[in-house]
């Protein structure tokens, strides 16, 4: 699915400011994945991130002030990589 087509079908989960007000239900699958795969989005493939890197890209696109829950969705995901300490993050490939 292209970006605009999530983007669309999560329109009742961002504010007025075109950020996420809130992360979609248990029952909401599919929506979920969505939303991650579309954070993913604005992360550079081959760069690597430190864990506050991480947290301000995910704050400017989401307003229920969750970085961590958003980072382990989206490591638990595969959409992100992190080494075991933590200290890198990367989009996975």
């Amino acid at each position: 699915m292209e970006l605009q087509e999530m983007t669309e079908a999560l329109k009742g989960y961002i504010d007025a400011q075109g950020k996420f007000d809130r992360y979609p239900g248990k029952r909401q699958k599919i929506k979920q994945n969505y939303m991650l795969q579309l954070l993913a989005s604005h992360f550079t493939p081959g760069r690597v991130y430190t864990e506050m890197e991480v947290n301000q890209i995910l704050n400017a696109y989401h307003s229920f002030n969750d970085p961590a829950s958003l980072r382990r969705f989206m490591c638990g995901s595969g959409l992100l990589t992190r080494t075991l300490d933590g200290r890198e993050y990367r989009l996975a490939s």
